[in-house]
């Protein structure tokens, strides 16, 4: 199927253009507040896995960025709102720089990947959520299919290299040494206010 059509479908359909656009610009944010949430919320060592898994997301989209803009740098290709400025709809302002591999592919399949090798279910919905946004970002014109096939590819690459025993060894200690500080500094607030703590 010719990828266009997925541009021409959106710029035709309001309806779905307007979720679309809105859930792939706040995707970002969505995906940083929710391991945010998780991390923060998880408290105690019976939630220890959350914490892992939240870190272990993290390390994964950040390997898997860094890897991705010197990939982006050596094959400098121009995104398809770029090359070719008059077939393609382009739904908001973007920056023209290269769009192999895709960033936003990348981070949010690091990310799922991370999770569903933690905690199955919730990596199946975060891997949905990856594959939607994907999807979106080739409807809006700033990606090739092969822009975002790349960066998913390289995203649970990154986190599947982070899984290796000894390097996952660490990044579970990392997780719950924070933990163990936001814990604590939790059970501090709990007592200076009258409660006894949390369970």
């Amino acid at each position: 199927m010719d990828w266009s059509l997925l541009n021409d479908f959106l710029f035709h359909h309001d309806a779905v253009e307007d979720p679309m656009l809105f859930y792939v610009n706040a995707s970002e944010a969505l995906f940083i507040a929710t391991l945010a949430v998780v991390f923060l919320s998880a408290y105690g060592p019976r939630h220890a896995a959350w914490r892992r898994a939240t870190v272990a997301a993290v390390l994964s989209a950040g390997l898997g960025l860094a890897v991705g803009k010197v990939i982006s740098e050596l094959v400098d290709r121009a995104r398809p709102f770029v090359a070719d400025s008059h077939g393609v709809h382009l739904f908001s302002g973007h920056a023209a720089d290269p769009g192999f591999p895709s960033d936003h592919a990348t981070a949010a399949f690091a990310i799922a990947t991370a999770i569903v090798l933690r905690k199955r279910g919730w990596g199946i919905f975060a891997l949905v959520a990856a594959a939607v946004l994907s999807i979106g970002r080739v409807a809006l014109g700033v990606h090739y299919p092969s822009d975002v096939l790349a960066g998913a590819a390289l995203g649970a690459a990154a986190a599947l290299a982070l899984w290796a025993r000894p390097i996952r060894a660490k990044i579970d200690a990392l997780a719950d040494l924070a933990g163990g500080y936001w814990d604590r500094a939790l059970d501090r607030g709990a007592s200076r206010i009258g409660l006894s703590g949390r369970s």
